[in-house]
């Protein structure tokens, strides 16, 4: 009897029967989540480390870091989503037990993100001069450029690794990146601390420091998980006979027609984010520095909802392969499930912790820059207050993409977030942000606007995909 089917005569007979037939699958979709979830968050800690550290040098500082991530944010989400495609494809070779073609898409996915990683850090260095041209405070521009080169090289290790985490979790192993984020951390962390602040006879960088950081530590985990993939037996079959030379157009179109759509919906997200951070600039130093602490907390949760979307993209993949489609919208719904659950305490959290959490970041006690701060802070609060109501749209639309993915339905997707964040979400931000008394509450009201879109649009997009497969003879 197919999963369908299963679904239709609990119904009939008990509610809580039905209810039973996606909470069993919480422990799966936890087991495969968590490692992508802790390994998400590590790279989000590196962030918050950097962030935490520079904010105890001033707000102007804390802005800087802002601005100058703001650059690599756009290319970053071009990277990492380019990179999502190859999670399906191995997925679904490693479903039909075929490590060959998996080897396939390892091979030519690195040599694609390679390539990627360094255009994306050239795009970034020819784009700097756009930061005089932005109205952003002067002071902020200048300290933002000298760790804008540093975290720009990172972009090309940060890419290939992503390379090579997606192909981990195409497995189902998505421990592995995991380990080699929490290297990552320890690496920024301890030069966080010798550099930003002069520490143990170091020389004091500041902003430069927390560059310097980022970009050994991304170094790092890149050579980190591909000596683990040499190290561990299970993965022999993929990485002991790469021959980077000898590249397939074929399997490179098919990396690149999933890759290039995915890599659209991950910028038409990061870049209204991104716009966020522009806009607060032309408010003033502390409004950005405000947006940038509650972004940061933001991103914290978010990395939640990608996890559970790897989750969806691997399980979903392998349904795919195995052709079980009752099976695959029962999984999907499972998680998407778990994701609303789970988001809803984050929502709680943050509606709880708004007036505390700010006050991480910033030095209250400096007599200097008290006034700052605590306008810095009662700001922050405001908009978390705003990213409580938008917790659960933002981490439904990310797993259902996941799950789209999976699918590997990209095109109509890209054109959904286009919409909801561009059309929809954007004007709102820039209307409500810059002509109204909101300012940055406005800003992150039209953020929670593109994301609710993006979230009904989305699941209407799931609920018709896999109705035709489900209904197709």
């Amino acid at each position: 009897m197919g999963g369908g089917q299963e679904i239709r005569y609990a119904l009939a007979a008990n509610p809580h029967v039905l209810l039973q037939a996606y909470t069993r699958e919480f422990k799966t979709n936890f087991r495969l989540a968590s490692p992508v979830i802790l390994g998400m968050l590590g790279h989000t800690f590196v962030a918050f480390a950097d962030n935490l550290m520079v904010g105890q040098l001033g707000t102007a500082e804390l802005a800087a870091v802002s601005l100058g991530n703001s650059f690599v944010f756009i290319a970053m989400s071009l990277g990492i989503g380019f990179s999502t495609a190859i999670t399906p494809l191995v997925a679904e070779a490693d479903a039909a037990g075929n490590p060959q073609d998996g080897r396939k898409v390892l091979q030519n996915g690195l040599v694609l993100c390679a390539v990627l990683g360094v255009l994306l850090f050239g795009m970034i260095l020819l784009g700097k001069p756009l930061m005089y041209l932005m109205d952003q405070p002067e002071e902020v521009v200048r300290l933002a450029m000298p760790y804008l080169d540093l975290v720009a090289v990172s972009l090309i290790p940060l890419v290939v690794f992503q390379a090579m985490k997606q192909f981990s979790e195409g497995l189902s192993h998505t421990r592995y990146p995991m380990y080699a984020t929490i290297v990552a951390n320890v690496i920024n962390i301890g030069l966080n601390y010798l550099l930003i602040f002069g520490s143990l006879g170091f020389p004091r960088l500041g902003v430069v420091g927390a560059g310097v950081g980022t970009l050994v530590a991304r170094v790092g985990m890149c050579v980190f998980l591909w000596w683990l993939f040499h190290k561990r037996p299970l993965f022999a079959p993929y990485v002991k006979r790469l021959k980077f030379r000898h590249v397939e157009r074929k399997v490179l179109q098919k990396i690149a027609n999933l890759g290039f759509p995915s890599a659209l919906q991950f910028f038409f997200e990061v870049g209204i984010f991104t716009a966020a951070i522009w806009l607060s600039g032309v408010l003033g130093k502390n409004p950005q520095a405000a947006n940038q602490i509650a972004l940061n907390l933001s991103s914290m949760t978010y990395m939640f909802g990608i996890g559970l979307g790897v989750t969806a993209m691997i399980r979903v993949g392998n349904q795919k392969g195995l052709q079980d489609y009752p099976e695959l919208r029962r999984i999907a719904t499972s998680i998407f499930l778990m994701t609303v659950m789970l988001t809803a305490c984050f929502a709680l959290l943050f509606l709880i912790g708004r007036h505390w959490l700010p006050t991480l970041y910033l030095d209250l006690n400096d007599p200097v820059g008290r006034a700052d701060a605590l306008e810095v802070t009662g700001l922050a609060s405001t908009l978390l207050l705003v990213a409580a109501i938008f917790q659960i749209s933002d981490g439904v639309q990310v797993v259902i993409l996941g799950a789209l993915r999976g699918l590997q339905d990209v095109r109509i997707p890209t054109l959904i977030t286009f919409v909801a964040y561009w059309v929809i979400g954007f004007p709102v931000s820039y209307y409500l942000g810059l002509h109204t008394p909101l300012r940055s509450t406005g800003i992150w009201i039209g953020l929670l606007a593109g994301l609710t879109a993006s979230a009904i649009m989305l699941y209407l997009r799931f609920r018709n995909r896999t109705a035709r497969l489900l209904a197709a003879p």
